[in-house]
Formats: C-alpha cells, structure tokens, sequence
C-alpha cells in the first residue's frame, strides 16, 4: 500500500511535506513543539494541548505503543501531531495497541516524514503560529490550504478552559484514611494530579471550571487547587474571581500551570503570550528561597509579567516571584509571603517525569495540616 502525501502548512507559506500519519484528512491548530523524549502518550491526551498541533523533537515516536494506563485524560486533545519517524513495531509488554491505531481510532489527522528539527528551528526562529496539516482529498493548493490556515481563531483572546472541563463534579477517594478534602477547579486537569493527592490522604472534588465560590464553600475543603489548562489565561475571568473569593476566606490554595497564571492574575499580575513557549519534561527551573534547582514538565504558551524574587503588595497581602526559569527568565511561580497560597508554571504531578517537583504537593498536604 503506498504512503498518503500530506502536508505541514505554517501561517507565514512555509510548507512541509510527508506522508499521513493517523487519520487522514485536514486539521488546523497552533503548531507548538515538545522537547519530551518520552511521555508521548501523556502529551497527546493532556487537555493543555487542546487546539495545538504538536511538532515532537524526538526523531522515533512510537516505540511503545499506546496503553489503556497512560492516558492524562478521556481522549487525545492535540488538534494534530507531527513526527519524523513513526516506530513499525511496539515493543513494550504494557501496549494494547498502536500509536498509529489510536490517532486513527481518535480521528487525529497527522504528518510522518518530515524534518522536524528544521521545523523546531523555525519556530524557535519565528514563533508558535497558526498550522494546518492537510491529507489524502484535502491535500489542495497551497493557497487554499494557507487560506484555511490563516482563517482560523488566534490562540490569543482564546477561551479553551471551558471546553475542556468536566460537565459535572466527581470524587476521587483518598488511598488509606481520609486527612483532608481538596476542592480542585477543573480547567483541563491531568488524571495524575488527584492521584497525587489521594496517595496523601487527599479526597479531591473535581470541578466545573464555572464553579462559584459558593458551591465551593458548600463542600467545606480545607483547601482549594487550581489546574493545567489550555488557552488565553486573560479570558478566565470567572476562575481569577474565584481565586479571590478564596483568597479573601483564607483557605489554602494551590495551582499548577495554568492555575499559576490565574492565581497571579488574582494578585494583580499581568499575562502575556510567549513567543514559543515550554514545551517538554527537561526544563530547570530556581525557586529563590531555597536557591533549588528543579528539573521540570512543563506545557504552557502564556506566562505572568515579573521578575526574579520580586515582592509586591496585593488586596490579601504582600506576594512575590517565587520561580523562575533558569534558561530564560521567565516566571514559574508565585506566593503569598505568609505561604497560605502558592502556584507553579510546572507540572509537579508529570507522569512521565521529572520528578523533582513532586514535593510540591507534600508542601500543600503541610499547608493543609497547618490550617486545621
């Protein structure tokens, strides 16, 4: 059977051309690309990767296989996937299929064959921007194709934590005795961050990301957890109120990712769209009171305004940069000073590493027993 052409359309006419990789067809996102040499299964199924056609740095992808274990939520979220050479064979005893199989299953259309370092150089160059990945009877006139392109939404003004979140609440129960309940705001979590608490004793509430404070209130957490997500954190206009309901009732709060970016926007700070983000499970990141070095997951193309140790005053008290990246300067946390409330722009719960930030969450379960 011979090879499907397809088509890597970039915003500004760069073309890439290979062959169908998944299922074939057409599909428009931002093309983004990870560093990750492993985890490909928990990047494709991570709702912060809604809308975004994924461009891995990794040259073989596929080795593994695809599992029924894996997955950081119900479905692959990736809006395409770009790959230099996609594995014939799965060599992993936990496999229950394909990698192939699965983005065909999930209907996800992508592109094998094609120079994936010169595309990451180009984005690193140019930026992350609007793509299309075009096969089989979609695969037209470039001109038609960069039409598609650039007719689609900017990743900029984007509200995707919405679209991405549960329609209803759910528990997960703690492992061993109950310590403590968490109410966690839903904006695109990973399967793996309840697990974490409930390995601490933890029932988590899952949540709608429209949650008001008074159904959180309802629940009696002894804290609240802000998640990962997708999109523009300057339209979560609902969750940054929230923060602040919670910080003004002095419960404990902890966010991650994109919960990093709303609990700084409820502190007053200002976002702002990088120009090709972090992507990958290999970036350091200093937390400045300890002078730690932590090498970290990270998802994220938004990011607050701020600079290294910086402190300044907010409605519920004094707050500062707790983190930041060590390779370019950009935040990767903040906290209140008195410590009832803290985020990072990582992910401590990756899991397929690093781990180096799994304290985080002993930090918060600390933080927990502290205010009972």
């Amino acid at each position: 059977m011979s090879a499907i052409p397809a088509a890597l359309v970039l915003e500004d006419g760069k073309v890439y051309r290979g062959t169908s990789f998944g299922a074939v067809g057409e599909t428009l996102g931002e093309a983004v690309f990870s560093t990750g040499m492993t985890g490909y299964q928990e990047t494709l199924t991570d709702p912060s990767y809604h809308r975004q056609i994924v461009v891995s740095t990794a040259p073989q992808i596929g080795n593994t296989g695809w599992n029924d274990e894996d997955d950081e939520s119900s479905q692959i979220w990736v809006a395409g996937y770009a790959v230099r050479d996609p594995s014939r064979t799965v060599s992993s005893w936990r496999a229950t299929g394909s990698l192939t199989d699965e983005l065909v299953r999930q209907d996800i259309v992508g592109i094998a064959g094609i120079d994936t370092r010169a595309v990451v150089r180009h984005l690193r160059t140019r930026g992350s921007m609007k793509a299309g990945i075009f096969s089989g009877d979609a695969l037209a006139g470039t001109e038609d194709l960069l039409a598609k392109v650039n007719g689609q939404p900017s990743m900029l003004g984007a509200d995707l934590a919405s679209e991405v979140t549960t329609k209803s609440g759910y528990i997960i129960e703690p492992t061993g005795t109950p310590r403590f309940t968490v109410a966690a705001i839903d904006l695109g979590i990973k399967t793996n961050t309840p697990r974490m608490f409930a390995e601490r004793g933890i029932r988590v509430h899952v949540l709608p990301a429209n949650t008001t404070f008074d159904q959180v209130q309802e629940l009696k957490p002894d804290g609240v957890f802000l998640s990962n997500g997708p999109g523009d954190p300057a339209t979560a206009g609902g969750a940054v109120a929230l923060t602040q309901e919670v910080l003004n009732a002095g419960l404990p709060l902890f966010g991650i990712c994109f919960g990093n970016q709303i609990l700084g926007r409820a502190l007053g700070r200002n976002t702002y769209k990088l120009k090709f983000g972090h992507r990958g499970i290999n970036v350091p990141v200093i937390e400045h009171a300890t002078g730690r070095i932590a090498i970290t997951a990270q998802n994220h193309g938004f990011a607050l305004e701020g600079e290294a140790g910086e402190q300044f005053d907010t409605p519920f008290g004094r707050a500062e940069v707790s983190h930041t990246c060590a390779n370019d300067g950009v935040v990767e946390g903040v906290r209140l000073v008195d410590g009832r409330a803290f985020s990072v722009q990582y992910h401590p719960e990756a899991a397929a590493g690093p781990h180096d930030a799994a304290y985080l969450f002993d930090r918060f379960s600390g933080l927990l027993e502290g205010d009972k």
